[in-house]
């Protein structure tokens, strides 16, 4: 499928573009019974919130895959982001 495209390009193999941070927060909270609270940005950058990825949850970089899906024939085939975490295979006890 990659074959179809122009070499170094990037593609965007997703079914939902930009999925909101809290609605992930919220979904996994959910899930584990667990609140998900809102952190202002500059409280997150605190040392022992986030640590090397506090600065990449304050970025807002929604992705699309508007030209991946004709450029490459690809539909996605797996549930979005939400409603994977929502059918509970990130959760397995074990």
């Amino acid at each position: 499928m990659l074959g179809k495209g122009p070499a170094g390009r990037y593609w965007h193999a997703i079914e939902d573009g930009g999925t909101a941070f809290r609605e992930i927060a919220e979904a996994i909270g959910s899930r584990l019974g667990l609140p998900a609270v809102s952190i202002p940005a500059d409280v997150l950058m605190l040392p022992g919130y986030l640590g090397f990825l506090a600065s990449l949850a304050t970025l807002d970089l929604p992705a699309s895959s508007l030209v991946t899906r004709p450029t490459l024939g690809w539909e996605p085939a797996r549930p979005g982001v939400l409603a994977d975490l929502d059918n509970g295979h990130c959760f397995s006890v074990g």
